[in-house]
């Protein structure tokens, strides 16, 4: 499967272009982490595309990324990126074992926090957010509460890389796909 084809399923099943803004800032950070790592940035890419693409169909625990899983399997995903889908949410008990699978539970949760950033900056913009701004508001309770901070923190962990290193890898991977991103 290509990433064409990828981003056409995205878009079969997802029509938030808020959604489809998340799917696009995971790709990003995952190939962004593939490259740190020396691995796959394509297949990368592809699971952080698709790691939500069910969730607007299918919203609660009990069906996302389940159902989506079921999906992909009839596309004919591989299924290491079937697996690394379901380990990015605890609730479906498929435990982090690859990299991969640790990167896409490490990604999600912070691009989506590193966004909330942007959007509060004085132009909305991705240029604006440094480090030292993204790691003020995690302090910050009421700012982006759905944004579970401890899995942010276990999530760098469990990548084994140092959770200044990986926030500044996620904000430089996002400014690059800014425009996109409409930030």
């Amino acid at each position: 499967m290509n990433r064409e084809e990828a981003f056409q399923l995205l878009t079969e099943y997802t029509k938030n272009p808020n959604l489809i803004k998340h799917a696009l800032s995971v790709e990003a950070a995952m190939r962004a982490c593939a490259k740190k790592f020396n691995e796959d940035e394509e297949k990368w890419g592809l699971v952080g595309l698709l790691h939500d693409f069910d969730y607007e169909v299918h919203p609660t625990l009990d069906k996302h990324p389940i159902e989506g899983s079921k999906i992909l399997r009839e596309k004919g995903y591989a299924e290491e990126i079937v697996r690394a889908i379901l380990s990015h949410a605890d609730h479906t008990g498929v435990a982090r074992e690859s990299l991969m699978e640790k990167a896409i539970f490490a990604c999600d949760e912070l691009c989506g926090f590193v966004v909330a950033v942007a959007l509060v900056r004085p132009n909305k913009s991705l240029a604006e957010v440094e480090m030292d701004s993204v790691k003020k508001k995690f302090k910050d309770k009421a700012f982006a509460r759905n944004v579970k901070r401890e899995d942010i923190f276990k999530g760098a962990e469990e990548l084994g890389v140092p959770l200044d290193e990986h926030i500044g890898m996620v904000i430089r991977a996002l400014q690059e796909i800014a425009g996109e991103l409409g930030l």
